[in-house]
């Protein structure tokens, strides 16, 4: 089964889909922000491994809690994941924090100001004239 595969796409979908359900309504451990989403699921071709990536609305120090919060409730995710998903084996799940949504409005605001600046540098000439 090749990476892409369209069968290791849908399991991919399915096991986000799980476990943002699991972290957002299962999961009681208060150093998971609420604010916390599954951005995307790579599992392994051999079904052992998944890899969870995760953004956290918040500051640092609330991401590393987060983090610490679903690794350590990683056994039992896996668990549920046995339950209610059929596989022939149930994938060890490594959470990895996504910063590409604070990267990509960072860049926005980034954006915004150049075109800002450059609008009101054209004033400026206009005015000059």
């Amino acid at each position: 089964m090749r990476k892409n595969s369209i069968k290791n796409t849908r399991i991919n979908g399915e096991v986000q889909r799980e476990l943002s359900m699991l972290i957002n309504r299962e999961i009681k451990d208060p150093r998971i922000n609420p604010l916390t989403s599954v951005v995307a699921v790579e599992v392994a071709p051999d079904l052992k491994h998944a890899k969870v990536y995760i953004s956290v609305l918040g500051d640092e120090e609330s991401q590393k809690n987060t983090l610490a919060g679903l690794r350590s409730a990683a056994p039992f995710m896996r668990g549920q994941l046995a339950k209610s998903i059929n596989l022939r084996n149930t994938p060890e799940l490594t959470f990895i924090m996504d910063q590409s949504i604070e990267y990509g409005v960072n860049m926005s605001k980034l954006i915004h100001d150049v075109n800002k600046d450059l609008s009101n540098n054209e004033e400026l000439k206009e005015d000059s004239e």
